[in-house]
This record gives C-alpha cells, structure tokens and sequence, in this order.
C-alpha cells in the first residue's frame, strides 16, 4: 500500500484510477464488462455483493484493493488487507497450488475455473468456486499485477 492511501470512499473517489485498470483490463481479456459502465461504476464495485481483490508485480505481490466483500471475508481492515503479502490468503501447504493458478494466469492471461480453500485473518477457511484470475496491464501494456473475482464461496470446517 501507498503511504497516505485509505479505504475507497466518496473522499477519494472509491479508488476510481485503481478500479478502472481492473476493469479495462478485465474487458481486454474476458470480452466483456465485470458490471455495467457508470460514473459510479468504482463505489457500485467496492460495494458489490461479489469478490474482487488485486495484488501487485513484485517478487512477494502484496495485495493492492479488495471490495467491502473481500474485506469481510478476509475479516481485515483495508490497512491490513492492502499491507498482506497476497500469498498469506492461502494456508502453507496450498500456496504452491495457489503459485500454480498465478502462473497459467500469466501465462494465458486470464482464467476461470478457479476453486480452491482460502483462510481470514482468524483462521476461518472457506472454498472459493469458479473464479476469474486475470493480469492487469496499464495504458502502456506493462504488467500492473492480477486481480480475481468470485460471487460463490463456502466455509470449510
């Protein structure tokens, strides 16, 4: 996370620059649009009943946006959620399987057929099923990270 930065709101627009690169890049890929274009198309997606999240291009990509759903199911607070290392949303032993996933999103740039067990903050798993994991890419076409989607989840036990 950018210094300074805080949880989308009217303040700062619901992060409209961030959002509008997840769904530009969503639309180059998918060939289709994630909601339906509006000026308030960022506040209806940080408000949406569904999943969305990103995380960054360095080596240990470090989440960058999740919608209000995303902050509750991950039980974080938008400081925490956009200061944690992406792979910490997998437990141990299932983020080599989690590695796997980023990788064919890179390589083929989109996918979306994803299930997989997921962990919050507190220990809660919950399976994720059909998601959409794409690459973000800026005006410029250079790598801006990935970002994933999922409307369909279920806690594990």
């Amino acid at each position: 996370m950018l210094k300074g930065e805080t949880i989308p709101s009217t303040d700062n627009r619901f992060r409209s620059a961030h959002v509008e690169l997840l769904l530009s890049s969503y639309r180059q890929l998918i060939g289709k649009d994630l909601i339906t274009p509006g000026t308030d198309a960022a506040q209806r997606l940080f408000e949406a009943p569904f999943f969305l999240a990103s995380h960054n291009t360095t080596d240990d990509p470090v989440l960058t946006y999740g919608n209000r759903t995303a902050l509750d199911l991950f039980e974080m607070t938008w400081e925490e959620f956009t200061s944690t290392p992406s792979r910490f949303t997998a437990e141990a032993p299932l983020r080599d399987e989690r590695a796997r996933l980023l990788e064919r999103v890179r390589k083929f740039g989109y996918i979306d057929d994803y299930s997989g067990i997921r962990i919050s903050k507190s220990g809660q798993r919950f399976h994720i099923q059909r998601a959409t994991v794409w690459n973000l890419t800026d005006e410029n076409g250079k790598a801006a990270g990935q970002a994933a989607t999922f409307e369909s989840w279920r806690p594990v036990n």
